[in-house]
């Protein structure tokens, strides 16, 4: 179930909105980041929020750690700031160190959260930006409010994360590209149109349908064919085999007979 923090993110937003407008420095926006964790999210200020951390050379603002686990890093940036993904560079090596996979970017309006995976050097997600200038109250309370100290211990962030990537261009694309729903699409389209089309031409079709941005990142066009397991491979050579030793195992007379009760 979504926390709901709309009151207490309406009474804040003054204090974060004229930060922006005195143009705050980084030290005094991390201490009305820290009161938003507190009086907004949730977190105990003595206890869930540490201050700068470092791990080697690394260094990152400060972390939410529950249960003697660091759960989320927060990179502050000055209250004037205006953030771009770049600025994440500093926390997202502090997090490989760490195999931290959750980093949030923000600077008191504007709230970027990213997932980070390491299975192919660092590589890095945006979940969600929110810009308290432009986003409703509402908008910005039920994405802030995954955050929320207890969305974060219940794993709702990681549940509306794997939403997300299941139905992402990515996920979409690789399902919409499997052989046998291509093959599908082709016999609806034979029974509406009475032309057989090849899959290859098929997939380039569905493939430029697409917006150029979402084509990027699904890759070129190409049909993805299950591969037939090793198992069922040597399963079938067996069959084969057997069947061939059963048919030479029959004397010769035999089946001259078995062949003249045919005829």
């Amino acid at each position: 179930m979504a926390i709901d923090i709309r009151k207490p993110l309406k009474k804040v937003l003054p204090l974060l909105l004229k930060a922006q407008e005195e143009n705050l420095n980084e030290a005094d926006t991390i201490q009305r980041l820290i009161k938003v964790f507190v009086e907004v999210l949730g977190y105990d200020a003595m206890t869930e929020i540490t201050a700068e951390k470092q791990i080697r050379d690394r260094y990152v603002d400060f972390a939410i750690k529950m249960d003697g686990v660091i759960r989320l890093l927060v990179e502050a940036k000055a209250a004037g700031i205006t953030l771009r993904d770049r600025h994440i560079e500093q926390a997202e090596r502090y997090a490989a160190e760490g195999n931290i996979r959750w980093v949030l970017l923000a600077n008191g309006v504007m709230w970027n959260l990213y997932h980070l995976s390491f299975e192919e050097g660092i590589e890095y997600e945006r979940v969600f930006s929110i810009d308290l200038t432009s986003n409703s109250i509402e908008q910005a309370a039920e994405l802030l409010g995954l955050i929320h100290r207890r969305s974060i211990q219940s794993g709702q962030h990681e549940t509306f994360w794997q939403r997300r990537a299941a139905l992402s261009p990515e996920s979409i694309g690789k399902a919409l590209f499997a052989g046998e729903v291509l093959r599908f699409i082709r016999r609806e389209i034979r029974k509406r149109e009475g032309m057989l089309i090849d899959e290859e031409d098929l997939a380039s079709a569905i493939h430029a349908m697409f917006s150029i941005e979402t084509r990027e990142r699904i890759g070129p066009a190409r049909v993805l064919r299950k591969r037939k397991s090793r198992t069922a491979k040597r399963a079938r050579k067996a069959s084969v085999k057997a069947a061939s030793v059963s048919t030479s195992d029959v004397p010769p007379t035999s089946r001259e007979e078995e062949q003249g009760s045919e005829r």
